[in-house]
């Protein structure tokens, strides 16, 4: 993940590509007599999200040490847990907030936040092996579009496989886990997807195309589930489905529930844009 570092505020191609939270000062002329290219765009000032992914260094693995700090680019928030990528490593996480009964989860995707480990962090469970808890509620750093987060997505993309998460059908028994099968999937469709809901229980669900597997799944994504809403349908494919979006949805967040009566079912949490 060095890329994501590798090119300070200012330089060419920095403007107009991304959208960070905070504004902008323009970098000073080189002093008179130094040649050199001029640089153009504005800098960022300090503490806004594009800031503090380009200043946290890079590793290769999650510190999941308790009390550690992880910098979070969110994907999806929901009560169960939010889907997050650790910016210092790349990896996706899933992080387990405590949200108080009066605070529903508030986190937007491509949201930066701080957020402390707890003491004990649970890395314990084999379904999900990403799984970290997580003290207090996250600190707000700013959000984070544009070249840096089409970086960070970029390669975390799933290569398509024969199946989502790496087994056939929409559940499995939770006691067929072992914890070294993940439990998340950034997933880009090669047909759909195509939203809707079902005649009978009126659940939201998805249909898309990755490689050759035809797959149907559940979807907990409040926008999506808005945008059926204010569009008064039931079913939404291609434009229709990007403008009740707003955007084109490039990436699915796949992910693997909890455990109900004995199985883990595969969810799509978000449905996302390119960045």
């Amino acid at each position: 993940m060095t890329d994501v570092h590798d090119q300070p505020p200012g330089e060419p191609g920095a403007s107009g590509d991304e959208d960070t939270a905070g504004g902008g000062t323009r970098p000073p002329a080189p002093p008179p007599g130094r040649r050199g290219r001029r640089r153009s765009g504005r800098t960022p000032r300090s503490g806004t999200a594009a800031q503090v992914v380009r200043k946290v260094p890079t590793r290769r693995a999650v510190d999941v040490a308790g009390g550690s700090t992880l910098t979070l680019l969110v994907l999806a928030c929901h009560a169960e847990d939010t889907t997050a990528v650790d910016v210092a490593s790349g990896a996706l996480v899933r992080a387990r907030i405590a949200w108080p009964e009066a605070h529903d989860p508030d986190l937007a995707p491509f949201d930066v936040v701080e957020a402390v480990l707890a003491d004990e962090p649970e890395r314990d469970d084999l379904a999900q092996p990403e799984a970290v808890t997580v003290t207090g509620l996250p600190r707000h750093r700013g959000t984070l579009h544009g070249r840096h987060a089409r970086r960070l997505l970029h390669q975390l993309t799933t290569p398509v496989e024969e199946h989502v998460l790496g087994f056939p059908g929409a559940s499995a028994p939770y006691w067929e886990f072992r914890g070294t099968r993940p439990s998340l999937a950034l997933v880009v469709p090669t047909k759909g997807p195509v939203l809707f809901r079902r005649a009978g229980d009126r659940q939201l669900w998805a249909r898309f195309g990755w490689g050759r597997s035809d797959n149907w799944l559940p979807v907990e994504d409040a926008g999506a589930r808005r945008a059926l809403d204010v569009a008064r349908r039931d079913r939404l494919a291609g434009k229709d489905l990007a403008s009740a979006l707003g955007f084109k949805p490039h990436y699915l967040v796949v992910s693997l529930s909890a455990p109900r009566d004995g199985h883990s079912y595969k969810t799509v949490r978000a449905l996302l844009p390119r960045s």
